[in-house]
């Protein structure tokens, strides 16, 4: 995996300083924490550097996680996305609630007649419309849901760590895996931190995944 410039800097900072806490690198770098997040965390899973509660983030070395380095660099979502949970834009926000507990997901994806991804609704989408007096029995999701442009999504080649830096980035707990048939996107599948737990928990216990 290509380090940007960026990480390259905090490995640098690491290995002369630590261990050391990501608010004393974030002002190394005069940068905030929250901006330097997504690149702690890939360098974490990565393994080049360890974190320790209390503690901080010491230097690992890029000729222990090389191995580690090569084997995520070929894992793709394709291989560890989850089934999709679909609905239409026109199911009501009650049943919508429903179907999402007896899923029992954190979000639903939201489809067209024709099947093409529009929209996708997260439990703080039903929380907001719940508490705002809302006839939920009778308003259609695509009035509260997050619409197409604004979504994240991913496709099946991608690999697992530029899926995982777009979940970290975006704040976001799942997101739709999309592949485009007749010039719209159709919804194949979703990826979840839950997915991304799951291979790296296999990958450190050496687990054939």
């Amino acid at each position: 995996m290509k380090l940007n410039e960026r990480q390259k800097k905090i490995l640098q900072i690491v290995k002369e300083n630590g261990p050391i806490t990501g608010e004393q690198i974030a002002a190394a770098l005069s940068l905030t924490r929250a901006t330097l997040r997504p690149d702690l965390s890939i360098l974490t899973m990565t393994g080049m550097l360890e974190a320790r509660p209390c503690v901080g983030y010491m230097y690992v070395g890029k000729k222990n996680a090389s191995m580690l380095h090569e084997k995520l660099d070929t894992l793709t979502v394709g291989e560890f996305m989850s089934s999709a949970k679909v609905i239409h834009e026109g199911m009501t926000v009650y049943d919508a609630i429903v179907h999402l507990f007896l899923e029992d997901v954190g979000s639903l994806f939201v489809v067209s007649k024709d099947h093409a991804l529009v929209g996708v609704l997260s439990r703080k989408d039903f929380l907001r419309a719940a508490i705002g007096n809302q006839e939920l029995d009778s308003l259609p999701v695509n009035i509260i849901m997050t619409r197409m442009p604004n979504l994240t999504v991913c496709e099946k080649s991608e690999t697992l760590i530029g899926a995982g830096m777009k979940l970290i980035e975006k704040q976001i707990d799942s997101m739709p895996v999309v592949e485009e048939e007749n010039g719209v996107l159709k919804v194949v599948g979703r990826m979840t931190k839950t997915n991304m737990t799951k291979v790296l928990v296999a990958l450190a216990r050496d687990e054939e995944i």
